[in-house]
């Protein structure tokens, strides 16, 4: 045990003392930071060249009254009332009339003047948007843009062509004018929390409003945390120890420890590097929490589940790196084995969205009992809002230790085997030899 805590401390202080892991440290918090602080300011900044939109109405019902709102939008809405300075676009807006005899070719050359930047977009209106019905396809309205993803223009055209159609409505029923817009407006419902009494003072708790953003933003950190504190302490065991391998170095230093005190000492000390890593972000992000009064957002509930999965994740994905590097003679071996071996790191990326939509249907519950996942998605799930019941984290890190353990074994095998032998590829075959053959 002793040769283990000293080749442990060797890879640690080796590992933390570098100026890539200082830097590294320092640079992904001022990257992510950075990219938001820019955000921020382009929203501050917006383009305010003139946003040209031509309009083929079939209905012949809108031109007045989009004129009208865009005329008013450019007088009042577009320029800092307290500086003068314009701080969004103009919208100009010119109608067309629609070429029924030729239509595919009207819209054709209306795409190509969007594709030369001459205009932003154009609106094509059905003529019986008035009064849609399910025996029309003429109740339409589309946009047609290069890009449409968080378009204001789009959503400005959408609300003021639809506020008018629900207006003429009301007028064709007769309705006083005050009663139709009454009747015609729209509430929108607010994202509550749940209601809860506080276990220790035994005091009533209202429900807090709730963010789509934040409940999305908090699983997903987790999610990138987990897979950053990997991928720099877990994935290079795989090349450390390939190198260790091909200069000779793992000959000299097997001369006084056993391949199993090799192998552990070096996971080891990447658990420690994911630990101080983790340590560190996490209470810069308590700090800053805090700081700006976003205190709640922070779940210090499942902080200790973190810290626990994330040992056994290292632990778990560095003994089978090892193993890996071990089995190396190259780095064109290394670079072979690598991306099959990340794929339980890899995986998660790619079902966050279904697994924060629903955390407690079967497949975020089924893939979080599977252990080379648990780590990872138990801790989206028990990160998002939704109560995941106690029993699913307390099984999942028991099927997670035993699957550590059987990887700890299977990578010393391999580990003892594969370590001092020159030549042989890292093929499945000889993996499978080293490890239940020797």
């Amino acid at each position: 045990m002793n040769k283990i805590w000293i080749l442990f401390k060797r890879e640690y202080k080796a590992a933390v003392k570098t100026k890539s892991f200082i830097i590294s440290l320092l640079l992904v918090p001022i990257m992510m930071g950075g990219s938001l602080a820019v955000i921020f300011i382009m929203e501050d900044n917006q383009d305010t060249t003139d946003t040209h939109i031509v309009i083929l109405d079939h209905s012949g019902l809108v031109e007045g009254m989009l004129t009208e709102k865009a005329k008013l939008r450019n007088k009042n809405e577009i320029f800092n009332p307290e500086t003068g300075e314009q701080f969004l676009p103009a919208y100009i807006l010119e109608f067309i009339s629609p070429d029924l005899n030729n239509s595919f070719d009207q819209k054709l050359e209306l795409s190509e003047k969007i594709r030369t930047k001459d205009v932003h977009a154009f609106i094509e209106i059905g003529k019986d948007v008035l009064h849609p019905g399910e025996w029309t396809e003429d109740d339409f309205i589309r946009y047609y843009s290069e890009h449409t993803f968080m378009d204001n223009a789009r959503d400005w055209v959408s609300n003021s062509i639809n506020n008018f159609l629900r207006e003429q409505r009301g007028e064709a029923l007769n309705l006083d004018k005050d009663v139709s817009k009454e009747l015609m407006a729209w509430i929108r419902i607010e994202g509550m929390g749940l209601v809860d009494i506080d276990k220790k003072t035994g005091e009533q708790q209202e429900a807090e409003k709730t963010s789509e953003i934040q409940s999305f933003l908090v699983p997903y950190i987790i999610l990138m945390l987990m897979f950053m504190l990997t991928m720099m302490s877990a994935i290079p065991l795989l090349t450390a120890v390939m190198e260790e391998k091909s200069e000779r170095i793992a000959e000299v230093l097997l001369g006084s420890i056993t391949p199993f005190q090799f192998m552990m000492g070096k996971v080891l000390g990447g658990i420690g590097i994911s630990l101080t890593t983790a340590s560190v972000y996490i209470g810069g992000g308590i700090a800053i929490a805090n700081f700006t009064g976003s205190a709640s957002i922070i779940p210090y509930d499942i902080l200790p589940w973190f810290f626990v999965y994330v040992i056994f994740f290292v632990l778990m994905v560095g003994s089978g790196m090892a193993a890996l590097g071990a089995t190396c003679n190259d780095n064109k071996d290394a670079q072979s084995v690598q991306f099959p071996a990340m794929l339980p790191v890899i995986l998660p990326m790619f079902l966050i969205m279904p697994i924060i939509q629903n955390p407690s249907g079967t497949l975020a519950t089924t893939l979080s009992l599977i252990p080379p996942f648990t780590p990872t998605i138990m801790m989206v799930r028990m990160a998002t809002p939704v109560t995941i019941p106690l029993w699913q984290p307390i099984l999942g890190l028991v099927l997670v230790i035993l699957f550590t353990l059987f990887t700890i074994w299977v990578g010393a095998r391999v580990f003892r085997t594969a370590i001092l032998i020159q030549g042989q590829k890292p093929s499945m075959k000889n993996l499978i030899k080293y490890a239940f053959r020797g």
